[in-house]
């Protein structure tokens, strides 16, 4: 195998603007776009291979085909195990996207592992972690609640119209990272432009939309009781994660869970990935060529690729100095 690169998906929201073009320099056309789904294998929508001899293959059919040569066997075993619900079982366990958030998104929190299970069709839960690559003056995240808040007391603020009085939130800066735990009510606000790695889940429970209509003048649906069930009330506030040392000079651990972990590379030296992990590239700034691969340009700002674990010893060299996030799963 070699280093993979995906045609994205776009995802139209009443939310999206026009960020993923302006700056990312992704062809959504002249209408805004939320969302752009970079790495993702999820029932209909499938990551396609565009270069070498792999092209045109979906995420879905690597698995299905390569899985112990893109995973690591341990990696596929773990994805294929007999106690992996039949509709998840040897699903691609993460998706990578890019967020535009022009106008604030739904207050919202998405189910854990055992909840999503439950769910008709099953759905993996939903841990997350965004990498803030732009934030607008006054900008705000919000993530978890107040500490202390309970269940009867939030429901009483949802049924009163005051949700917002009882969220944590803070002005996140560019380079901040923040852990979304399934269970965590979250929202990202208006002007901020995110990567977002989490579990291949699109399972979203809304709880507050900020009394807003859609394109068709109608309020998008609230889920009420599903929100108040999959809200862990034990997690209090979350604020950006404090980045640990590694054992490369030029890289911090950013993100490390049970679900994934991220690094952040920042260079003007090569790379080398010799772990016999698969791992997921994004560049943030400036470019980067990884070696053997057949796309006809080095990775650029907003570019994303896939090093499979059979690829071993990977050299990623910068061509101007860079910052590249580097996801890789825990087992």
């Amino acid at each position: 195998m070699y280093p993979l690169r995906f045609e994205p998906i776009f995802r139209r929201y009443i939310w999206g603007g026009q960020r993923l073009a302006t700056v990312l320099n992704k062809p959504i056309g002249s209408e805004s776009c939320a969302e752009s789904w970079e790495i993702v294998d999820h029932n209909e929508d499938q990551s396609i291979v565009t270069a070498g001899p792999l092209r045109g293959k979906s995420l879905g059919d690597l698995i299905r085909e390569h899985g112990s040569e893109l995973l690591g066997s341990s990696a596929y075993a773990r994805i294929t195990a007999s106690d992996v619900p039949q509709q998840l079982n040897g699903r691609f366990p993460l998706l990578l996207k890019f967020l535009d958030a022009n106008r604030s998104l739904s207050v919202q929190v998405h189910p854990d592992d055992s909840m999503g299970a439950t769910l008709n069709p099953p759905d993996f839960g939903k841990t997350e972690a965004w990498y803030v690559m732009h934030a607008d003056s006054g900008a705000k995240i919000y993530a978890g609640l107040k500490q202390g808040v309970t269940q009867a007391q939030f429901r009483d603020a949802i049924e009163q119209g005051e949700t917002e009085a009882l969220l944590h939130s803070f002005e996140p800066t560019a380079g901040d990272c923040v852990f979304i735990r399934a269970g965590t009510l979250h929202a990202i606000g208006e002007g901020l432009l995110i990567a977002e790695i989490q579990q291949a889940s699109d399972t979203t429970f809304r709880v507050f939309d900020w009394n807003r209509v859609d394109k068709d003048g109608k309020p998008r649906d609230l889920h009420i009781e599903e929100s108040l069930a999959a809200t862990d009330f034990e997690l209090g506030p979350v604020n950006p994660v404090a980045a640990k040392d590694t054992e490369f000079s030029n890289a911090t651990e950013i993100v490390s869970s049970e679900k994934f972990v991220m690094r952040r590379w920042q260079c003007d030296q090569p790379i080398v990935i010799n772990d016999n992990k698969m791992h997921i590239i994004a560049v943030t700034k400036g470019s980067a060529q990884i070696a053997n691969d057949p796309g006809d340009q080095p990775l650029s700002l907003g570019n994303t690729a896939l090093i499979p674990a059979a690829c071993s010893q990977t050299t990623i060299t910068p061509q101007q100095p860079a910052e590249i996030l580097d996801i890789y799963l825990p087992y």
